[in-house]
């Protein structure tokens, strides 16, 4: 799966390729990050699909020294990717809907370029994140971006859920999940919400009609409440100034009893 999508191309469709195959590389739970210790995170290999062989982004990260800031929303040009990439200003508001604290731990469902994961990473020096992606190549793109920005301690989980969530079976359950992709596969939500802690926060994203459906049927199910967030920015028309829209995303948030 991959990173919902502001602008450009859509992250869900990436998503609906459904559990993936059996990973001889599976992560053990002293793998993934946990309360106990907090370590640069190991990563599983690629199922073996086109997906993984697929022509890398062209699209490098960024460079540049990290930027200082632990606000959430920073520029998009400091990520590298193929386009699935949150906006900055949904980003913003995905974060403070997800609301980290120190020592917690989120699982991010379709990573994209990893974002929300990484933001999650730099709010305090002991969050701790699961980023999830279907496709080797971007996941690849995952670990280079969270290294570029401060936060190499990033682990990155290859495979498509609700299958490859198996492997965070016997781990620490998260206090949030943000699901970016594959809302339309059957049982993502529905695995996810059963692994949150009580009093853990679910946090969906989505920019198709398809998929918004998808949302107010699981708010109809578990509760919660549904957002429409809209974002114009500013841009030349002629010598003067216009206002161009982004697409607007539909967001449900949602906490377990």
């Amino acid at each position: 799966m991959a990173e919902h999508a502001l602008a450009g191309a859509s992250a869900e469709a990436a998503g609906a390729s459904g559990a993936a195959a059996s990973d001889p590389a599976a992560p053990t739970p002293a793998d993934v990050p946990s309360t106990a210790a907090t370590t640069t995170a190991a990563t599983t290999t690629a199922p073996t699909t086109d997906a993984a062989t697929a022509t890398a982004p062209t699209t490098d990260a960024a460079t540049a020294t990290a930027p200082t800031t632990t606000v959430p929303g920073l520029p998009d040009d400091v990520y590298g990717g193929d386009g699935q990439l949150t906006k900055r200003e949904v980003r913003a508001i995905t974060l403070a809907a997800l609301a980290p604290r120190p020592g917690e731990l989120l699982w991010d469902i379709g990573a994209g370029s990893g974002s929300i994961a990484i933001e999650w990473l730099r709010a305090h020096e002991s969050c701790r994140a699961v980023a999830v992606e279907a496709r080797e190549d971007r996941a690849d793109r995952v670990r280079a971006n969270a290294a570029a920005l401060g936060v190499p301690r990033l682990y990155v989980l290859v495979g498509s859920a609700p299958g490859a969530l198996d492997a965070l079976a016997d781990t620490d359950a998260p206090d949030a999940v943000f699901i970016g992709g594959g809302l339309t596969v059957p049982g993502v939500v529905e695995r996810c919400w059963a692994a949150l802690r009580p009093g853990g926060r679910l946090v969906a994203n989505a920019v198709t009609a398809e998929t918004e459906a998808e949302l107010v049927r699981h708010r109809a199910d578990l509760g919660g409440d549904l957002t429409r967030i809209q974002i114009n920015r500013s841009t030349p028309v002629g010598r003067f100034t216009g206002w161009r829209p982004l697409m607007p995303v539909t967001q449900w948030i949602a906490v377990r009893p």
